[in-house]
C-alpha cells in the first residue's frame, strides 16, 4: 500500500510517497513559489540525483500535477502510474472542537474545514486548496485528514479554557487549541518505545523547537496541556511569533502608537520572536553565530530568552503532571542543536534532570541523552510527522 502524503502551504507543498509495507519512503519532494515567479519542484530518491522542474505554477491544482507527473515519470519516476498510490493524506492544521482524530474526506469534513479556515486564516485555506486539487485529479482515491490540533482535544476544559467572557466560547469557539499535534504524538510514542514501557505508564514533556515551537505534557498518553493556544501564536518565544505577552501590549500599540490591526497582527506574527529580539535573523543557526562569534549581545539576549521560556514551561509541566519520567527534544532546534538542549536543562537538575554532555553532542538521531541513571530521562528523537500522517490514513482506508 503506498501512501501520498501531502502539506499545502500558502505557495509551497511538500510531499513523500511512503511504501506502508516497510514504512520505505519511496520519494519526498518540496514544491515552492506556487504562484510566483520562479516556480520549482525538487524530488529525492535515495540513492540518486535530485530531479528537479523549473517552471511556471499558477496554482496548487497545476503544483500537484507536477508532483503526480514526477513520481510516474519513466526516468525519475518511483512508481508506474497513479493507480498504484492507494490514498492520500493530507496535513490539516485546525480541526476545531470536532475532530480529535483523523477522518476520510466526505463533504461534511470539506465543510468543517472551511469553517475552521476563520480561526486559522493563514493554514487552512492552502490546505483545503491542496485537498481539491488532489480529488479534481484523484477522483477515485480516498482522502484522509489528518489534523494538528486533533491529538490535544483530550486537554481537560480547565486547562483549554481562557478567563474571558464564557460566550466567546460558546459563541465563537475561542479556547486554547494547541498545534504541533502530529508531532508530539509521534515522539511521544517512539520515546515510549526507546523506555520500553507503555505510553499509558509515563509522564512525558515534549519540545518541539524550531522557527514555530511549541511543548506538551503528555500522561497517560494523552495530551494534557500545550503551549500554544487559539492560535499557532501563544507560548514560547519562537523564530518570528512573540508567544505569550501581555494582551495589554497590543491596545498600547493601537492607542498610543496608531497601529492598525494589520499592522499589529504583522509584528505579533512577522517581527518578534528572536528574530525581533536579535535584529539578526529568525534562523537560530544565524543567531548562534553572531552570538558567539561576534558577541553580539542582542543577539545572545534573544537565545536567554528562547532558553528561559522553555524551561519554564518544562518545570510548570511537571507541575501540572505531578512529576515527570523523560524529556523529549525535537524538530530542527531539537534536533540539531546540543548548546540549546544544554542550556534548557541546566539548572533543571532539582527535577531529576542530568544531562551527559558526552551523549548529547548529538544531531537529527533517536537516543538518550540523560546521564546513566537519571531520575528523568531526556531524549532527542527526529520527529517523523508524514509517517504518522500515512499509518493513519493506513489504518482508515485499509
Amino acid at each position: 500500500m503506498n501512501v501520498l502524503v501531502v502539506n499545502c502551504g500558502s505557495s509551497s507543498l511538500k510531499y513523500q510517497l511512503i511504501d506502508m509495507k516497510g514504512e520505505v519512503v519511496l520519494a519526498k519532494g518540496l514544491v515552492e513559489r506556487i504562484g510566483i515567479e520562479g516556480s520549482i519542484l525538487t524530488q529525492k530518491v535515495e540513492g540518486r540525483e535530485k530531479y528537479i522542474i523549473k517552471q511556471p505554477m499558477a496554482n496548487h491544482k497545476e503544483a500537484i500535477k507536477l508532483v503526480l507527473g514526477a513520481l510516474v515519470d519513466s526516468t525519475n519516476g518511483v512508481i508506474k502510474d497513479m493507480s498504484e498510490i492507494s490514498a492520500v493524506g493530507h496535513r490539516v492544521v485546525h480541526g476545531g472542537e470536532k475532530y480529535s482524530n483523523s477522518v476520510l474526506i466526505d463533504d461534511e469534513v470539506m465543510k468543517a474545514l472551511d469553517e475552521c479556515s476563520k480561526l486559522a486564516p493563514l493554514h487552512n485555506p492552502p490546505n483545503i486548496t491542496g485537498i481539491n486539487a488532489c480529488k479534481e485529479l484523484m477522483p477515485t482515491t480516498p482522502m484522509v485528514a489528518v489534523f494538528d490540533t486533533a491529538f490535544h482535544q483530550t486537554i481537560p476544559e480547565y486547562a483549554y479554557i481562557y478567563p474571558l467572557p464564557y460566550e466567546l466560547y460558546t459563541e465563537h469557539g475561542i479556547r486554547k487549541y494547541g498545534f504541533h499535534g502530529t508531532s508530539h504524538r509521534y515522539v511521544a510514542s517512539k520515546v515510549a518505545e526507546l523506555m520500553n514501557d507503555d505510553l499509558k505508564n509515563l509522564k512525558v514533556i515534549t519540545c518541539h523547537l524550531g522557527n514555530g515551537a511549541s511543548i506538551a505534557a503528555i500522561k497517560d498518553g494523552k495530551s494534557i496541556e500545550t503551549s500554544m493556544g487559539f492560535t499557532p501564536l501563544e507560548g514560547i518565544a519562537m523564530g518570528t511569533r512573540s508567544g505569550s505577552i501581555d494582551p495589554a501590549i497590543v491596545t498600547f500599540l493601537m492607542k498610543e502608537l496608531n497601529y492598525s490591526i494589520d499592522e499589529v497582527n504583522d509584528v505579533i506574527n512577522k517581527k518578534s520572536g528572536v528574530y525581533g529580539i536579535s535584529g539578526v535573523s529568525s534562523d537560530f543557526r544565524d543567531i548562534e553565530d553572531a552570538a558567539w562569534k561576534e558577541d553580539n549581545k542582542r543577539a545572545e539576549l534573544a537565545l536567554d530568552v528562547f532558553h528561559y521560556k522553555v524551561k519554564k514551561f518544562i518545570g510548570s509541566y511537571a507541575a501540572v503532571m505531578n512529576g515527570v519520567d523523560c524529556v523529549v527534544f525535537t524538530a530542527g532546534l531539537g534536533e540539531n542543536s546540543p548548546e540549546t538542549r544544554e542550556a534548557i536543562c541546566e539548572g533543571l537538575d532539582y527535577l531529576g534532570i542530568k544531562l551527559d554532555k558526552e551523549k548529547n553532542k548529538v544531531r537529527g538521531k533517536a537516543v538518550e541523552i540523560s546521564v546513566e541513571g537519571s531520575k528523568v530521562k531526556v531524549f532527542v528523537i527526529p520527529t517523523d510527522e508524514e509517517l504518522m500522517i500515512a499509518r493513519d490514513v493506513k489504518e482508515l482506508v485499509k
